[in-house]
Order: C-alpha cells, then structure tokens, then sequence
C-alpha cells in the first residue's frame, strides 16, 4: 500500500512535490496551479492493490489537472478508468468541442491514454477515487475500451446505480491478501456495457449484472435499515428486478436476504452501542429496524454472545 500526505513538507516544497509524485510519477498528467496558491497547499494520496488492479484515493487542494499527448507519451498504461468525484465538481474538456460537468458524487469511465483538461468550479478542494484496471492481459476488453474518452454517466441510469454499489464496495473492503480479480472482471465488464461497448446478452455481462444488483440490493439495504418493514418486495420494486430474481442474487453466498438484513442490523446496533454510550439501548434497536425490543436482544445474545449492556459495560454480576 502507497501513502503520503505533504503536512510535513515546508509550504513552498508541497506542490511541486504533489506534481512530482501524483501527477508525473503515479498518473502522468500535468498539474498547475496559481504560484501564489501554492504555498497554501494540501493533499492525501493512498493507493493499494485489488487483483491486478490500483485503487487510488485523494483528498487535495483545488487545481488544474490534464492529461496531453506528452503525458501520454510518456506514462502509457492502456487500462480503465471508473472514477468516483465524492467531491469538487467541475469541467471536463475531452477536446472536438465536448466538455462534460462532473457533479458531486459523479462516476466517469475512461481509457487511461486519451486526452482530457479538468478544471474545478470551486477552489476549496475535492475528493476523489479511481479504479485504474490493466487491459493488456486481454485482446477484446482492450479493444473495446481503447477510445473511450472520458465522461461521466448518467446518475438516473440503473447501471449506473450497479457500478456505484460495486465500487463502492470494493473500494471499503480495502487491501485484501486475495485476489479479487472476479470482481475487477465484473466492474469492467459493467464500465462496457454502461459506454456501450459490449452487449448485456454476453455471458460475461450476466455475471457483471448479478455481481451488480447483488452489491446494489446490499446498498439499498444498508441505506434503509432503519425501516420495520423493510423487504425483498420493497428492494425489489426499487431495483425493477422482480422478487424470485431478488433471491437468486443471495443463492451463490449461502445466506438469504432475511439473514443478510439481521446480520446487517446488529452489525449497525454493535457500532451504535460502542460509538455512543448514552443512546438508549431502545433507540439503537428501533433505529436499526427492530420493531420489538425483545427480539432485538434475543437476535443479539444469539449473534454476539452477550446482551446490549455487556458489551458496553461488560458482564453484570449475578444476583
């Protein structure tokens, strides 16, 4: 795992040396910025690996970036990109008179060798992730994504909302000992089928959509704990995938949807209970979705092993 922050760098050294390491070394693209910001800047970069695969996170100061011939020359690596601006929208000029808005909370897609400027609408700063994904080890995803210029898709587009959960939930797990090439296979294939260069009735594209909905069907959970009445019908609808589809999503992992969302729950009590001590114990259980306080704590011995109050102020003697 790569990590540098400039904090302890002297304010008149941080941003050549962010042009150094991130711009030129790391992504070859050109970095600039107004000589009197210069001395006021930040950044964060952190980067690890998924399968063969780079997944690289920044949190920095507002600045200029693009990518030109020169860089490209330089710095050739025929991959994809699936980019996450979390935040710091801006404009983006792909040349021939295109120029995109990437929003807050926009993904874009993109071939690492073509040409881009960027340039914030703000200057207080951005965050951003990025997937970078080899493509050389295979002739017809390389093929397929060679021009791909960059752009960002649609937030209202439902492989969008696959691609988002997905991401997402590779980027979270973090630094894993084993190879998740599966699943970099599978954001590919779905970053083709959303640009449209692969076809959704290709093998490979049934697989990246179950891996898809069934990272987009956790989401919705997670985002919707705290309803009682929570149900497959319910993230179903909201997928428009219907119920039986729903549940073969669950048939490769071994647990059923039910079981995922009970597990899901007392994972977010557990964190409750730990993070805020005077919340109490009733509130957790009916904000993570139980409507009953007893079944809260007969699903939390069972779980876990203890009571709500063990774990946060251990085991009570017994009178």
């Amino acid at each position: 795992m790569i990590s540098f922050n400039t904090d302890s760098l002297r304010p008149h050294e941080r941003f050549d040396h962010w042009c150094e390491v991130r711009g030129k070394s790391l992504f070859g693209v050109t970095i600039e910025l107004e000589r009197e910001r210069r001395p006021d800047f930040q950044g964060r970069f952190s980067a690890f690996n998924i399968g063969e695969a780079t997944f690289a996170e920044m949190k920095a100061s507002s600045y200029r970036v693009s990518r030109t011939r020169a860089d490209i020359a330089r710095v050739t690596s025929n991959s994809l990109y699936i980019s996450h601006q979390i935040r710091g929208t801006g404009w983006l000029d792909v040349g021939r008179d295109r120029v995109h808005v990437m929003p807050n909370n926009g993904f874009g897609i993109s071939h690492s060798d073509m040409t881009f400027i960027g340039t914030p609408e703000f200057s207080d700063g951005f965050h951003y992730r990025a997937l970078k994904i080899p493509l050389s080890g295979d002739k017809d995803l390389s093929d397929n994504a060679r021009d791909l210029a960059p752009a960002p898709l649609f937030k209202t587009d439902r492989l969008t909302t696959l691609i988002s959960a997905s991401f997402t939930a590779l980027a979270d797990a973090g630094p894993k000992p084993t190879d998740d090439g599966d699943a970099v296979r599978h954001l590919t294939q779905l970053a083709l089928l959303v640009r449209g260069r692969v076809t959704s009735g290709m093998p490979e594209s049934r697989a990246a959509l179950r891996f898809g909905f069934y990272h987009a069907t956790r989401d919705l959970i997670r985002r919707n704990l705290h309803r009682p009445d929570l149900s497959p019908a319910m993230v179903a609808d909201a997928l428009t995938i219907s119920v039986r589809q729903l549940h073969l999503l669950f048939e490769p992992t071994g647990t059923s949807f039910a079981r995922t969302v009970m597990t899901l729950r007392l994972e977010k009590a557990k964190q409750l209970l730990t993070a805020d001590a005077g919340q109490p114990v009733s509130g957790i259980a009916f904000a993570c979705g139980f409507d009953s306080l007893a079944t809260f704590y007969r699903a939390f011995r069972q779980a876990f092993g203890m009571t709500p109050g063990d774990l946060r102020f251990g085991p009570q003697p017994a009178e």
